[in-house]
């Protein structure tokens, strides 16, 4: 039987991909029964390998403690592999570490580029999160428009605290700053790697 070369191709790649994917799979296992030092046996290797999903993982295991000594300047590491790969998730975690310190020095701009990343991608942490950057002025010029239309993005995108926050952020501004910030908002568009 004859099977032409791009289906060929593609059944491998799947083929090779479904191992890959079960080990990241009995890691989430581990890790939800709260065996954290079976679901590093399972990332780690993943990690290693490349997969941004499981460098992701890795990073928050050393960032929290859990099945490894807690460890911020390892979590970087595993974050910025994951981060630079495209994941939301550990743009956002990277970000935060610059912007606290953790793991090395404070660096405002290094937070910044990485919390905007994410927030662009439409993870709602990093939306709120930026938001209080744009209105604390940390990195960047304070700008309460750009906040409030982050913080409307986040409230949309499931943030709890957004729209307290939001609305907190209102009573400073003028009606012709929130219509300005809800107009851009409105032709937000999530940019998706």
């Amino acid at each position: 039987m004859f099977i032409p070369f791009p289906i060929a191709l593609v059944l491998s790649i799947f083929c090779l991909a479904l191992p890959a994917w079960a080990d990241f799979q009995a890691g989430m296992t581990a890790h939800d029964r709260e065996d954290y030092a079976t679901a590093l046996r399972e990332w780690q290797p993943l990690a290693e390998q490349g997969n941004a999903l499981a460098q992701y993982h890795v990073g928050m295991l050393y960032h929290k403690g859990r099945g490894v000594p807690q460890d911020d300047r390892q979590a970087r590491k595993w974050y910025a592999k994951a981060a630079a790969q495209g994941q939301p998730k550990a743009q956002f975690s990277l970000g935060t570490l610059y912007f606290n310190g953790e793991g090395g020095s404070k660096d405002y701009q290094q937070a910044l580029r990485w919390i905007r990343l994410a927030a662009t991608q439409g993870e709602a942490l990093a939306q709120t999160k930026l938001a209080i950057m744009y209105d604390d002025g940390n990195g960047l010029p304070k700008d309460t428009v750009q906040a409030y239309k982050w913080l409307s993005l986040a409230a949309t995108n499931g943030d709890k605290p957004a729209p307290m926050l939001r609305d907190l952020l209102a009573k400073e501004m003028t009606p012709a700053q929130i219509t300005e910030a809800n107009k851009l908002a409105s032709e937000w568009n999530p940019k998706v790697r």
